[in-house]
Formats: C-alpha cells, structure tokens, sequence
C-alpha cells in the first residue's frame, strides 16, 4: 500500500517494486492500495498499471471522477481521511509506504501500527508532531517502523551488527539547498521559482522550500532522535553538517571514535528497496538494484561544512522544540507548513517563513505529556490562528 502515491516518493515506489518483480521474478509485492490528493489522471494510469484493490483520494469530487474513470476495472474508490484510515488499517495490507506530505501522516500511520503493521516511513512529519506516541504505539503493538528518508535510511544501514550503548553521535548530511553561503540579505527578493531549483534531489514543493530554508535538517533531527531511541540528554550528539555532492547521506560515531557511513549516488529508489527488503528479507537485506554504480575517481572531492544557523535558523528551532517536547514540535511543524504554503502561494516573502515559525513557537503555551487529543487541538488551533491573520 502507498500512501502518497502520486508523489516523488511514491512514483519511484511503485518504479521499485516493479522493478523487483521483474527483476526477482516474483509476484510477492502486490500493489493493495494507492492513495494520493487529487492527482486524477496520475492515479488512474498508476490503478490500471498496478490493479491495486482501493484507489483513494483525498478530495471528494475528483474521487466520484475517477470511480467513473475506473468503472471498466474491479478497483474501489474512495475519499477522504476516512478512506485513508480504512485502507491504513485493512487486515490485507502487511506493509505501508507512507509517502504522504504533512501532518495528514500521522494518523493513518497509528492506524497501521495499531494493526502490528510495518510502515516504510517517508513523513517526517509524523514523528516530529507525535514522536512519543508514535514509538509508543509501535511497541504495544510489536510494528515496525522502517526509515525511507535518505539520512535515517543511512544511519539504520550503519548501526547494523553495532550495538546501540556503542553509539556516540548521529550525523545528518544536508545539501544546503539552492542557497548555501547566502546571507539574510540576499535572501531578500528570493523567489518560489528561485526557493524550488533544489542542487541535487528531485522532490515536491513542499519539502523542496523546507531545504532551501534547512527546516528539512530541522525535522530531520527530531525524526533521528524518536527512531534511534536518542537519550534527551544527548540530543546535541545529533548534529547537522553541509556536504553539498550528496554522497555522504548521513554517519555514526561510535564510543572508540570510529566513523561508518552510508555513500551512495543520491538515488531515492535505494532508499525505498533497502526499506522494503529490510522488512521481508530480514535485518539488512539487500536485493540487486538497477541504480548507476558510484566511482568516487569520478566525484574526486567530497566537501562538508558547518550550516549558517545565523541565517538558517529553523535547524536549532527544532532543537529548541524537541528539548522542550510536548506539544511544540507539533506547534512549530503546523506553523512552518503553513507559511510553507503562503509562500508557494506568492503570500508571503520567503524570509517571513523562518520569523513567522520562529515567533509562533516562541509565543506557544507548551503542554508536556500530550495525548494525541492535545497533539490535534495544537495543530488545529495552529490553523486557526494562522487564518485569522493571513485568508
């Protein structure tokens, strides 16, 4: 099941699994579900390609649209989170990609592991609004959470064989975006065409302006500090550092100082098989991959550096956020999707998406301990706030 299938993760997905089953000469991954927002003519090539059981979309009239597009195929459609939920926690789905964008992750992802499902978790947004509860659930309920994220997808490659009380410090690699080594000043007239030429990944909207603002980093480390069971007290032993050739996707020190890391081409489609074979081929398991071969003769310079929180100040925000838990994270992951959005919609200048994340997390009346109610109050009341001032 893929939930954001007509997305960048998505499609190169739903690329993987093909690719296995030719490649393997297996019918083991079946497509079960696909879900997607509204993206009709996309969803109804991926339904006839793959005849998936369910088709969902989130938007209603495009739903009713492709159930009459897809009326010559067994294929169910349905609409909204209710469809979501329902497909999330169906007793013939074993394994969920959750490729979707946004805070619209979280549920459907309790659903799943709920049931005792593994989830290959591409929204980091799940984890940084709820990353307590999440863990938590997947625990009681003997789930698997598996990282699809290029940086997690690294470091659970290298903590393999290693044990955990080994581990010193995390390292997450980040391009820099399309504007490394610019100043707060030269962001000034920045515009969404400019914010969306990212160097290196090909990505949705939304997390492409979330690199160029290093916010990506930001949710990034709340997102290591919940799936590798970090201590609170050694969250600064997460750290963040610029490597612009996308090579080094992400490091662990362990206690003797020794270093591994994952390299590779940047390939998100390496990322999606190792989580689909980590899952049904054991711990680490590996399948033949048709993605291009690094030679580092070729790259011959590997560069890192240190961010400029000066002028990208959103990584050590999120810092802040998941030092003081509760529900901040969530405050601070619903307001920066939302100026996200105003500046995709020309609403806003870039620069105001890192002052307004920064003034609605400092103005946040912070509840610790919160239960999923308290979780979906603060990201509703997010919302409101934010249209109060700016539709």
């Amino acid at each position: 099941m893929i939930l954001g299938s007509t997305g960048s993760i998505g499609t190169q997905a739903l690329e993987v699994i093909k690719e296995i089953n030719e490649t393997e000469q297996t019918e083991e991954y079946k497509v079960f579900a696909l879900c997607a927002n509204n993206n009709i003519d996309l969803i109804e090539e991926q339904a006839r390609r793959f005849a998936p059981r369910y088709c969902v979309l989130y938007e209603e009239r495009p739903a009713r649209d492709l159930a009459v597009r897809l009326s010559d195929t067994p294929v169910k459609v349905l609409s909204g989170i209710d469809g979501i939920n329902f497909i999330a926690s169906h007793d013939d789905a074993d394994y969920i990609i959750n490729a979707l964008m946004g805070q619209i992750g979280l549920i459907p992802t309790l659903d799943a592991l709920r049931c005792g499902k593994t989830v290959g978790l591409a929204n980091k947004e799940t984890l940084v609004a709820a990353g307590e509860i999440v863990m938590r659930t997947a625990r009681e309920n003997n789930a698997q959470i598996v990282p699809i994220d290029s940086e997690h997808c690294a470091i659970l490659q290298c903590l393999q064989g290693e044990r955990a009380s080994d581990v010193e410090k995390l390292t997450l690699t980040a391009t820099g975006g399309p504007f490394f080594g610019k100043s707060r000043a030269d962001l000034e007239n920045v515009t969404v065409s400019d914010a969306l030429k990212h160097p290196t990944w090909r990505m949705g909207k939304k997390i492409t302006i979330d690199s160029a603002t290093l916010m990506n980093k930001g949710l990034e480390l709340i997102e290591a500090y919940w799936l590798f069971g970090i201590a609170p007290e050694n969250i600064d032993n997460i750290e963040i550092v610029i490597h612009r050739e996308s090579i080094v996707h992400s490091l662990v020190q362990f206690t003797d100082k020794s270093v591994k890391a994952q390299l590779s081409l940047p390939d998100m489609r390496m990322c999606i098989r190792y989580a689909l074979s980590y899952n049904n081929k054991g711990a680490g398991g590996r399948m033949k991959c048709k993605a291009d071969e690094l030679d580092l003769t070729r790259i011959k310079t590997l560069s890192f550096a240190e961010p400029d929180y000066e002028t990208f100040v959103l990584p050590q925000l999120a810092r802040f956020a998941i030092k003081e838990s509760g529900t901040l994270p969530a405050r601070m992951n619903a307001a920066n999707e939302i100026a996200v959005d105003l500046f995709l919609r020309e609403s806003i200048r870039f620069l105001d998406i890192f002052d307004l994340v920064e003034k609605a997390v400092m103005r946040h009346k912070n509840i610790k301990n919160p239960t999923l109610g308290c979780i979906i109050n603060c990201i509703e009341e997010t919302n409101n706030e934010f249209k109060r001032h700016f539709i």
